[in-house]
């Protein structure tokens, strides 16, 4: 990055979140960051108010629709906490085992994976139980009807939970430990232990998309708001693969945004305009204009401070950040 970028770092208020920043997500005007020891902080108008939605155990995962955080912990518990600082246990995983992965659906359903069972739970509070192969490592609902996707090992699982037909297995060996659908719904694409993406084509033929190449492992994905890109971490540039046809990114080259002398660790897409929001892990967050690659600094490198969420309000007008350290901040453009 040119040392004479321009800077966006007096736009930025601190937080103290006090611990390890799992994730961040939006209830409309409320920022939600679930944290490692248990807590969600949620954060409005300058004030803060941590609730203890996990007290006995940390948060491993957690996913928002905008009203509520979901999270789920080693205590094997599901508990949606509101912007109003209210919190209550949605579900539990059977024999006390932790959360291994979390979804929500647009209608307000959850589903989550305790081992191999995944469960997906509907907003009227039933429940289906599917039996993966192997762990369920990442869950993702698709994004038009009731359809869930399960990483595991070798593969994954396409699962009606509605349907009394088993899972579509689509294969692929290895270790695969999360997933995407596309905005459209025609791909879908996993994380792989092996320092790779692995994506199939649903239409027309379930053909396979090999992304491979990166120093470490993919461990954020972002959509682009029109669905035609895929941004990655994984190396020390965000990774950026075309979807911009039937093809997918086959026979294509990625692009690579912000690169910096440190790995990515986040990312996460505008949700109206082409700009990437990148967090590394020497703490460092940039903006990156798709359109010709300028970047804007919202956050210098601090030292031990590796940025482990990155969350877009709807508006697009704030973005929040948070650190494996404890700190956090909040971004907001100016006009």
């Amino acid at each position: 990055m040119s040392v004479s970028a321009p800077s966006l770092t007096d736009h930025v208020a601190a937080i103290a979140a006090g611990a390890h920043v799992t994730a961040a997500h939006w209830l409309k005007g409320t920022l939600a960051l679930a944290l490692a020891d248990g807590g969600v902080l949620l954060a409005r108008d300058g004030a803060t108010e941590t609730v203890a939605a996990h007290p006995d155990s940390g948060i491993l995962v957690a996913a928002g629709d905008g009203t509520r955080l979901v999270s789920g912990g080693d205590d094997g518990r599901i508990v949606a906490t509101e912007a109003d600082g209210r919190s209550s246990e949605l579900a539990r995983a059977k024999g006390g085992g932790w959360i291994d992965a979390l979804a929500l659906h647009a209608d307000g359903s959850v589903a989550f994976a305790s081992g191999r069972t995944v469960v997906a739970r509907d907003a009227k509070g039933r429940e289906k139980t599917f039996a993966a192969p192997s762990t369920g490592r990442g869950l993702a609902f698709a994004p038009k009807g009731y359809r869930l996707a399960v990483a595991h090992y070798n593969g994954v699982s396409l699962w009606y939970p509605n349907l009394e037909t088993p899972p579509e297995f689509i294969e692929w060996k290895g270790s695969h430990l999360d997933v995407t659908w596309s905005p459209d719904g025609r791909f879908v694409v996993s994380t792989m232990q092996e320092n790779a993406l692995h994506g199939w084509r649903l239409q027309p033929d379930r053909g396979h998309m090999r992304m491979s190449g990166y120093p470490a492992k993919v461990r954020s994905l972002s959509w682009s708001a029109d669905g035609k890109w895929l941004a990655t971490s994984g190396a020390e540039a965000a990774i950026v693969w075309p979807f911009d046809s039937k093809e997918g990114p086959t026979g294509k080259a990625p692009r690579e945004c912000g690169v910096r002398p440190a790995r990515v660790s986040r990312v996460a897409f505008h949700p109206k305009a082409p700009v990437l929001a990148i967090g590394y892990e020497d703490g460092c967050v940039l903006l990156v204009r798709f359109t010709d690659a300028s970047e804007l600094l919202v956050r210098p490198a601090v030292k031990g401070s590796a940025i482990s969420a990155l969350a877009w309000d709807a508006t697009g007008g704030r973005l929040a950040f948070g650190c494996a350290d404890g700190q956090a901040g909040l971004l907001t453009l100016p006009a």
